[in-house]
């Protein structure tokens, strides 16, 4: 069955899931990260729901999503998250998904929390959104606003 006819049928719940994350039509997505692990029904699911295909590493302009896949062995989290600040528009979101407890490449939630303040970012929620992976919504902090 291909994932087209398993999305129109309602059973698979990765459409639900992307839409959950944030994704809607005509929002750009970055992938970065992107291996023979990731959940392929799910990337179809939001590449269904966007309606776009997701940019190369070299985005022509500001994207409103990254989607960044990071396993425990693709090295520093702090680098690969100041990675996807140069092609993020302002108000956009990083979705970061790792490996759930258990999985090769698993990242344990405080490296997470760690990493993102350093990044300059903060997390926002984290939804298990696929049987092997986790999702962990980061932004950049509003600016406080400044008294005159």
């Amino acid at each position: 069955m291909s994932a087209t006819a398993d999305h129109a049928d309602g059973k698979s719940g990765e459409p639900n899931m992307a839409s959950r994350l944030g994704f809607e039509s005509g929002t750009v997505v970055l992938e970065l990260g992107y291996d023979d692990d990731c959940d392929d029904a799910f990337r179809d699911a939001i590449v269904e729901l966007t309606g776009e295909e997701f940019t190369g590493d070299d985005p022509d302009d500001a994207v409103d999503v990254v989607l960044l896949w990071f396993r425990e062995d693709d090295g520093d989290l702090v680098d690969a998250l100041f990675e996807t600040l140069t092609d993020l528009k302002a108000g956009g979101a990083v979705w970061l998904m790792t490996p759930k407890v258990g999985r090769e490449g698993y990242v344990d939630a405080a490296e997470v929390a760690e990493a993102a303040p350093t990044a300059g970012m903060q997390t926002t929620s984290s939804l298990s959104v696929t049987d092997d992976w986790s999702a962990t919504k980061l932004v950049l902090p509003k600016s406080p606003k400044v008294r005159r």
